[in-house]
Formats: C-alpha cells, structure tokens, sequence
C-alpha cells in the first residue's frame, strides 16, 4: 500500500473540529507564491495549482522513468495546502480576496532532495510544454500552534477562527503572526466533487506562550 501521509500522520491532518494545541516539526514542500483572489478563473492561484500538482506527480512517478531517487518509496501525494496573509490587514479579511498573498504548496516526501527537486521542475515543464520555474522547494519551520477542523464553506471560516481564537486567549497563548509563520490551511475535500458545507478544511494559527 501507498505510503499515505494523512493517515499516518493523523495528528497534523486529522484533527478534532474543537481547537487544540500542537508543535508542528519542519517540513519540505514544492511551493508556488503569488497575489490576488484564489477563485479568479484565471488568476495567479488556479495557474499555481498545475504547477504543484505537475510537480508532485513528476516525483511521485519518478519510478517508471529513468530517475532513481535514492530512499524513494511509494505514497500518495499529499494535500494542497496554504498559507494565507493580507498586507495592512489584521489577520484575514474573507471579504477582501483580492488582497491576499498566498504561498500554495504541497508537501514532499523527505527522500526528496534538492538536486531531486530541479530536476522533477526540468521534467515537468519538458512534458507538460509549460513553464514550470516558480515552484520552489520550500521548508516550513511552524512551530508552536492551535489547530482546528472546519467543516463547511471557506467562506463561513470566520467562525472557526473566532472560536480558535477565544481558545487561545483562555489558555494563555496569544497569535504570533510574523514574516515566516503565517495563517494555514489544509484542504482534504476537492471543491469541485464536494458539497459547500461538506468540505474539510484544516486552519492553523502560529501562537506563543
């Protein structure tokens, strides 16, 4: 059986859908940076989710080519993922999408390396006759933070945060958003098969004692 990072790793995948707190270690993902409203039909985000995906699927395909990627095993590609922030806004505004800066990624396994990394991005944009240079092999340092399932549309995310919030305040914590820990959230549900208020979001926030 494929190595499946959410099962196996339910503690940073699965959680409750009541806050709670967790130390998440560093991680490598392929990554995508970009600005602007992620439902744009043909904006910046919807042209980040191809190079991702081509990517992943490079690497996680590697065994029928030619590449010998050394400790490869075989997994399924983990969930799209993403880091969320608004300049000269307080946290996030779900009104104003269009004042997003976002970082899409997809993690990658650890027997990835670099080397490997450049070389799926040289592949990928070979195949697929596109230009996949923006993705950048990413390590996320996350540390220290509350985390909590929503289940409904991202658009009722609000109150998921505000409850999260009232956690963090009762238990002495306190959000610590800076350059390099930012608003997360794990997308297990494709949009496009479920239902608005079925989908399973997973939302992190970066917090200190």
């Amino acid at each position: 059986m494929p190595f499946d990072f959410k099962k196996e790793y339910k503690e940073f995948y699965i959680p409750k859908t009541k806050p709670s707190i967790i130390d998440v270690p560093a991680m490598n993902f392929v990554s995508v940076r970009g600005k602007g409203d992620p439902n744009s039909e043909d904006g910046e985000y919807r042209k980040a989710l191809d190079i991702l995906y081509g990517v992943s699927y490079t690497i996680k395909m590697s065994k029928k080519g030619d590449r010998r990627i050394e400790g490869y095993f075989d997994y399924v590609v983990p969930p799209l993922e993403g880091l969320w922030q608004q300049e000269d806004i307080d946290g996030i505004d779900y009104t104003r999408k269009d004042k997003f800066e976002w970082v899409s990624m997809i993690r990658l396994p650890d027997f990835v390396t670099e080397s490997d990394f450049d070389w799926a991005v040289r592949e990928a944009s070979a195949k697929k006759k596109s230009d996949f240079s923006k993705a950048e092999f990413f390590t996320y340092t996350e540390g220290l933070c509350v985390q909590c399932m929503h289940i409904g549309s991202y658009d009722d995310e609000p109150e998921t945060v505000e409850a999260m919030h009232r956690f963090i305040s009762e238990n002495g914590y306190s959000v610590d958003i800076t350059e390099k820990r930012i608003h997360h959230e794990i997308y297990l549900s494709d949009p496009r098969k479920t239902d608005p208020g079925q989908l399973k979001t997973v939302i992190r926030l970066p917090v200190k004692k």
